[in-house]
C-alpha cells in the first residue's frame, strides 16, 4: 500500500523540489453506510498531470470530487480527514464554497455543452464571476480560451451562429474544456474526458492536456493505461476505496510495488 508518510515534496526529474498545491490527508468518505474512500492521502503539484487509475467503482471519481467540494450537500455523504489548498483547509468555515470551486475547472466524461452559441458557452463563467469589464475584453477572453483548447480555428466563423451541441463529439469536449478555462482555474479536474469520444478526438484532447499542464495542475481519471502512460507525470492506483500506489508514471508502470497494481496494469483484472 502507498505509504501516507511519504514526504510532501516530489522530486521532479530535473532535480528541483516543489511544495504541493493540494494536500489530501487520511481522507475517508461514506455514502450512507458504504465507505467509498479509506484513509486516502496524496499531494497535487503545480503544472503536473496526476492520473487516477484503477477498476470501476474503486473511488477515483469520488476522490476527484472531494477536491472541489462537489459532495457538499449530497444527502448521506460524510467525510473525515483534511484537504488543504495553498496551505489552507478547504473546509474551513471562512471558505466560500463557490469561490473555492472557481479555482477548479471541471470536465466530465460525456461532453455537456450548453444549448447556446459557442461564444456564450465560453463566456458564461467570465460573466458570472465578473472577470471582464467590456465586450471587447470578453471577446478576447473567449478567443483566448478557444485557442488554448485548440478549437479556435475550427469555430471562429461560427461563434454566434452555431450552438455548442451542434459540434462533433470531439469538438464538444474541447469546447467544454474551453468553458472550464473560462474562469481562469488553477486546477483542471477531468473525469474520463476521452471516455466517450473517438480515437482521433482522443488524441487531440491528450495533446491539449499536455499543453495545458504548462499552466495548470491537472487531475484526470482514466481507464486507459496507455493514456495514463502518455500524459501523466504521476499515477495514483485506487483499489476498493484505498490508494494502494502513487508514484512517477514510469516507476508505477515499470515496476509496480503492489500485486493489485501490477495485475491491473497488465490487464489481468478490472
Amino acid at each position: 500500500m502507498f505509504d501516507a508518510t511519504t514526504p510532501a515534496t516530489y522530486r521532479w526529474p530535473s532535480g528541483r523540489n516543489a511544495d504541493p498545491l493540494i494536500q489530501v490527508s487520511d481522507l475517508n468518505l461514506w455514502y450512507d453506510d458504504t465507505q467509498a474512500l479509506k484513509d486516502v492521502s496524496f499531494d497535487l503539484f503545480e503544472r503536473e498531470v496526476l492520473a487516477f487509475i484503477g477498476p470501476s467503482g474503486c473511488g477515483k471519481s469520488t476522490a476527484l470530487k472531494c477536491l472541489n467540494r462537489m459532495h457538499d450537500g449530497t444527502q448521506g455523504v460524510r467525510m473525515t480527514g483534511t484537504i488543504t489548498m495553498s496551505g489552507g483547509d478547504i473546509h474551513d468555515r471562512q471558505i466560500d464554497p463557490p469561490q473555492h470551486r472557481r479555482r477548479f475547472g471541471w470536465v466530465a466524461q460525456k461532453p455537456n455543452p450548453f444549448a447556446r452559441s459557442i461564444f456564450e458557452n465560453v463566456a458564461y463563467g467570465a460573466r458570472i464571476h465578473g472577470l471582464t469589464r467590456t465586450r471587447a475584453e470578453l471577446a478576447d477572453h473567449v478567443e483566448n480560451c478557444l485557442r488554448r483548447a485548440h478549437l479556435w480555428d475550427e469555430v471562429k466563423d461560427d461563434l454566434h451562429t452555431k450552438d455548442g451541441i451542434d459540434l462533433s463529439g470531439g469538438q464538444q469536449q474541447r469546447l467544454c474544456i474551453a468553458r472550464a478555462l473560462g474562469t481562469d482555474p488553477e486546477v483542471l479536474l477531468m473525469d474520463e474526458p476521452t471516455g466517450s469520444i473517438d480515437p482521433i478526438a482522443t488524441a487531440k484532447v491528450e495533446d491539449l492536456v499536455m499543453d495545458l499542464r504548462k499552466d495548470h495542475a491537472i487531475v484526470i481519471v482514466t481507464h486507459s493505461m496507455m493514456e495514463a502512460k502518455r500524459i501523466a507525470n504521476r499515477v495514483a492506483f485506487f483499489h476498493l476505496g484505498r490508494l494502494l500506489e502513487l508514484g512517477p508514471t514510469e516507476d508505477v508502470f515499470g515496476e509496480a510495488k503492489t500485486e493489485e497494481a501490477a495485475r491491473f496494469i497488465a490487464g489481468k483484472f478490472g
